[in-house]
């Protein structure tokens, strides 16, 4: 039986840390930015905790 692939689209967008949280970038980073103020592009630059509803499905996603 051939081995099992992780989920491609979710191995971009989330990346585990060493202790074993997930990571997730934030929204609205990515065009039309000259509208946003810096304080606001500054804000939504970091990366984030993914919500704890959310950590079962994707951890699942990733280790397969």
């Amino acid at each position: 039986m051939p081995k099992q692939k992780s989920h491609s689209g979710a191995a971009k967008r989330f990346k585990k840390t060493g202790s074993g949280k997930l990571r997730r970038g934030q929204a609205n980073k990515a065009h039309i930015l000259e509208k946003k103020s810096s304080k606001r592009k500054r804000r939504i630059s970091g990366d984030e905790d993914v919500a704890k509803a959310d950590a079962k499905n994707i951890d699942k996603m990733l280790s397969n």
